[in-house]
């Protein structure tokens, strides 16, 4: 069903970098769905292929399309952050340009945000605790408990997520984190809002070697233990025995990292893992224990 313009705005947000190959299908995506009350805005960061004039060319087609270059290369996430500033919608919704959303994506997440006014925040779930009710309304702390001691939903990246605009830039919008700051953001932003849940199978993330994630898997372990210490370990907002146990689970999972480089002789990692969270031999020791015993 098509939607008339007194809906709310939308303002998709597709940052580009040498996305020639990917960036014609993630527009086509968004110009195909059943909400038809968005902002297509494309921020390229300075990209060295054709990625501007195949965007050029849908921004000549569209009206509802703009199109920015900046004068500088800023980075993923400064740019976001920058595209965020063009925003005129209710909601942000980031789109990858090597992503697609399926034609009901749209309709689905701003259904779900206009539901539940007081959610900040809404996000692609994977069956959360085998509900499939959706759209689900979540509060801070059962989302935390969810995210730390059954299932991490809180790393969902940005097409598997959509803001309120206003809050967004309340709390900030994206901090310095390098590739891990999409997961500190719906961290910090779970921590002061409650969430909305829609279900999954709303977007495709393509994988491929190019991704940032991909190139930079060291950097996101040492990013993520940083935001660990400045969010969960310092917070008021988690009980302080569930911070422990948070601390402790975590330096666990970076202790068998540590491990499992040993098993495949990168050294060089085992020593940056050590020295840059912490890791000590009673870290290595509690996560060789079996996980029974860790509990006793």
């Amino acid at each position: 069903m098509k939607h008339k313009n007194t809906q709310a705005l939308v303002s998709v947000l597709m940052t580009v970098y040498n996305r020639e190959k990917y960036i014609a299908e993630a527009i086509e995506s968004v110009l195909a769905s059943s909400y038809t009350n968005f902002e297509l805005i494309i921020v390229d960061d300075c990209s060295k292929d054709k990625s501007v004039e195949i965007a050029r060319g849908y921004e000549q087609k569209d009206k509802r399309i703009t199109l920015y270059v900046n004068e500088d290369n800023l980075g993923q996430f400064p740019n976001r952050n920058k595209a965020a500033e063009y925003a005129k919608g209710k909601y942000i919704k980031y789109l990858d340009s090597d992503d697609i959303i399926y034609p009901h994506g749209l309709e689905v997440m701003v259904s779900a945000m206009e539901k539940f006014p007081e959610a900040g925040i809404g996000f692609s779930s994977h069956n959360y605790k085998n509900i499939d009710k959706y759209p689900l309304l979540v509060d801070s702390q059962q989302a935390i408990d969810y995210h730390f001691f059954t299932k991490g939903f809180l790393y969902a990246g940005p097409s598997g997520t959509i803001y309120d605009t206003v809050f967004f830039n309340e709390i900030n919008k994206f901090q310095d984190f390098g590739v891990a700051s999409d997961f500190e953001f719906n961290l910090r932003a779970t921590l002061n809002k409650p969430i909305v849940l829609f279900q999954k199978d709303l977007f495709y993330w393509r994988q491929h070697n190019d991704q940032e994630i991909k190139k930079r898997e060291n950097e996101y372990i040492f990013f993520n233990y940083q935001i660990h210490k400045s969010l969960i370990f310092n917070t008021s907002k988690i009980e302080k025995e569930k911070r422990k146990q948070i601390y402790r689970n975590y330096k666990t999972i970076l202790s068998r990292k540590a491990m499992k480089y040993f098993f495949q002789f990168k050294f060089n990692e085992i020593k940056n893992i050590i020295i840059k969270c912490d890791i000590n031999i009673v870290d290595i020791f509690w996560a060789l224990l079996p996980k029974t015993m860790r509990n006793l």
